[in-house]
């Protein structure tokens, strides 16, 4: 018991910690925008400066496939299972954003030009994709998992 204490204020001080440095990394729920259920879990990392997001987990229903392939991908993701794809990547801290980046929307296979911005005290994401300027998108917020 004593060790499973001490292994949980470790894991904490851990999560803490990376929070502080970058806030965007860690493990997020993606939201659907239709129907606003859990879609899936994407880990956030840092590497170089730069963010990448991968995905983790799918929520899916029973009769879905739970690991389906980007058919509409196009280049090395073509065909590719979905989950433990890189779907976030190239943003780089810019003021309280993170820029120019990409985000592919593995559904259609389209890939975005990406922003994102932490709020409300690093417990959500929110997440523009777009097609040349900001204005023309849409944007998803995604909810702290971990």
């Amino acid at each position: 018991m004593k060790s499973r204490l001490i292994f949980a204020s470790i894991s904490l001080f851990a999560a803490q910690l990376c929070y502080a440095q970058n806030p965007a990394v860690g493990l997020w729920k993606t939201i659907d925008d239709k129907t606003g259920k859990v879609k899936s879990l994407v880990r956030i990392t840092e590497s170089g400066g730069e963010l990448q997001g991968k995905i983790e987990r799918l929520f899916r229903t029973a009769d879905q496939e739970q690991n389906p392939k980007c058919d509409a991908c196009e280049g090395a993701n073509k065909d590719q299972p979905i989950i433990g794809m890189t779907i976030l990547y190239g943003l780089k801290k810019d003021g309280d954003e993170f820029n120019g980046g990409s985000i592919l929307d593995p559904n259609n296979g389209k890939l975005y030009r990406s922003k994102i911005k932490v709020v409300d005290n690093a417990k959500k994401l929110e997440v523009r994709g777009f097609i040349g300027f900001s204005i023309f998108g849409r944007s998803q917020t995604w909810v702290r998992e971990e």
